[in-house]
């Protein structure tokens, strides 16, 4: 993590929080679940959401696949995101998206794979690279919490990708890692 210990801005960052971990959730299903549902929602929000899920569904492909879409809405999903959930349902059954099946595949492959779902786009994926997967390598510019903090530290327009992707080229091979301090920055 030595590009991040040295970044003037970062390295304080690590020195005040520690070393942030990136991830591996205990189960990949349930992690990808939960993304789906923070999409585009508050924190709040996609907490209030996900605690009603995991009460009331039993968060496995095929209890995602098999719970009416009443329940589902009662929760608090959209019809969208009820398609959605059941996508990534029917993917994990269809295909091995566990850190196994998915070991040695390089991070652009796993995100093409990923994203080919309906209702994962690149926020997700990028998500489940890093939280699932623990990916060392993943920069989630897609990410408002990521542009925020990046806007915050460095001074970037908070539409300025390019340059944030750019900028973020010096964190290689930490870059989730600095993600994660970023996150902290807005936090």
């Amino acid at each position: 993590m030595d590009p991040i210990r040295t970044d003037p801005k970062l390295g304080p960052l690590v020195e005040t929080h520690g070393e942030l971990p990136i991830g591996t959730a205990d189960d990949e299903f349930e992690r990808f679940v939960v993304s789906i549902v923070n999409q585009q929602l508050s924190v709040e929000s996609a907490a209030a959401i996900r605690e009603r899920l995991f009460d009331r569904v039993d968060v496995t492909p095929a209890g995602v696949r098999d719970a009416d879409d009443a329940t589902l809405r009662d929760v608090g999903l959209s019809g969208q995101k009820i398609e959605y959930v059941r996508n990534v349902a029917n993917a994990f059954e269809e295909r091995d998206l566990t850190r196994e099946g998915l070991e040695g595949e390089p991070d652009g492959a796993v995100l093409d794979t990923l994203t080919e779902i309906r209702g994962v786009g690149v926020w997700t994926g990028k998500m489940y690279l890093i939280f699932v997967l623990g990916r060392p390598d993943v920069f989630p510019v897609e990410d408002l919490g990521i542009r925020k903090g990046m806007a915050e530290l460095y001074g970037f327009d908070e539409d300025d990708r390019d340059g944030m992707n750019e900028h973020a080229e010096r964190w290689r091979p930490y870059r989730s890692h600095a993600s994660r301090y970023l996150w902290r920055v807005v936090d």
